[in-house]
């Protein structure tokens, strides 16, 4: 994008070039450069880490999804668009992740399952470690929907196109973990 803002600075009749080469104007506004490339790590690469560390709880799986995410966008620059990066890189980690969670689920056998981990007589004096535990708790679609939206700050649509859910999906998601996280506060301090 920025090669084609010099191209057309350096231009007296920057009307002629678009009219005499669309092809090549087209293909600036679509295809990502290797500058931007690095500029998509430096912008996104910590928010899209703390996502999936927050979804997943592993720094070490964490770091190997991003690194994936950051791999498919290397493999498939030239067809995404700089504008549309962010959306892409979240999208592809989101579901890698998912991929990741199904396949952990499925090798998991009954005898490594420790039932204790499922209920807690402690008390919690800070309500962090409180809404961590909850979110935890969470479905993996609604995990994911609200940290996006509470912690991460993202618009419905922008979820619905990450998640890959409609937007009333990500809606009633949202809804529906918000007020099991309530009952959780509420069993917990009352």
């Amino acid at each position: 994008m920025t090669a084609l803002n010099d191209a057309m600075d350096g231009i007296a009749c920057a009307d002629e070039v678009r009219t005499r080469y669309p092809i090549l104007i087209l293909i600036l506004l679509t295809e990502m450069i290797i500058e931007e490339y690095n500029k998509s790590v430096d912008l996104f690469s910590d928010s899209v880490y703390r996502f999936i560390l927050k979804n997943i709880q592993d720094s070490d799986k964490a770091k190997d999804i991003v690194q994936d995410t950051y791999e498919k966008l290397w493999l498939n620059f030239e067809s995404v668009s700089f504008i549309k990066v962010k959306s892409y890189i979240f999208t592809t980690a989101y579901h890698t992740m998912i991929d990741i969670i199904r396949k952990e689920k499925k090798q998991r056998p009954i005898e490594e399952i420790n039932f204790q981990d499922y209920y807690h007589n402690d008390q919690f004096s800070d309500i962090k470690d409180v809404l961590n535990i909850a979110v935890k708790k969470l479905p993996d679609d609604q995990r994911a929907v609200v940290l996006l939206r509470d912690y991460e700050g993202y618009s419905y649509n922008e979820i619905a196109e990450i998640t890959g859910l409609t937007e009333t999906q990500v809606k009633v998601y949202i809804y529906r973990a918000r007020i099991f996280l309530k009952n959780c506060l509420l069993k917990i301090y009352v």
